[in-house]
């Protein structure tokens, strides 16, 4: 269970990172959902194991 907690903080200050990009205009609202899928994604492959 360690590992999954590990994984979702990873996921949260990634996701915190696109979107303090995207709000301080580095990155433009489809780049940043095209990250935030991939990390979603990433997320699952590591749940589902």
């Amino acid at each position: 269970m360690a590992d999954l907690e590990e994984n979702v903080e990873e996921f949260l200050d990634d996701a915190g990172y696109v979107l303090s990009e995207y709000e301080q205009g580095y990155m433009d609202a489809d780049a940043a959902l095209s990250v935030l899928s991939g990390h979603v994604e990433d997320l699952r492959e590591e749940f589902r194991g």
